[in-house]
């Protein structure tokens, strides 16, 4: 049975996570230094677009977001995902990639992409039911 109650659904993907990364995070290292140290950590790629959308730097906040989805959906194929499924927003290792996902789906709104917006929010709900609400999207 998956974490979302369906019987016949793929088990929930689980991202191993990226433990120096993270750590390096954490301790307040630079994340453009962690990103450059772990491109392929999606968390490293949230912190950026996080806080470059949060400076009101959409269009570079959408370029750290894609960068992030697309890292973070690397990793859930090497994982075992097929494009489809419950990635859990309570595991900690794949919020980088939910998270890059909000970020996306903020600035692709931001400017005005409702196309984008509408897919990063139905990706959101695909993953996890609850992801949108706990980042905070309508």
């Amino acid at each position: 049975m998956t974490s979302f109650g369906d019987l016949l659904g793929p088990q929930p993907t689980l991202l191993p996570g990226d433990d120096e990364a993270e750590s390096d995070l954490l301790n307040h290292k630079d994340p453009a230094q962690v990103a450059a140290d772990h491109p392929t950590a999606s968390i490293a790629w949230a912190y950026l677009a996080e806080a470059a959308f949060a400076d009101g730097q959409v269009i570079t906040a959408y370029a750290y977001a894609r960068t992030g989805y697309h890292r973070g959906l690397d990793q859930l194929r090497r994982n075992g995902w097929k494009g489809f499924g419950p990635v859990p927003y309570s595991h900690e290792p794949n919020r980088g990639f939910l998270r890059c996902v909000a970020v996306l789906a903020r600035s692709a709104k931001a400017i005005g992409e409702t196309n984008e917006y509408a897919r990063c929010l139905d990706l959101l709900e695909d993953c996890d039911p609850r992801a949108a609400d706990e980042l905070g999207l309508d």
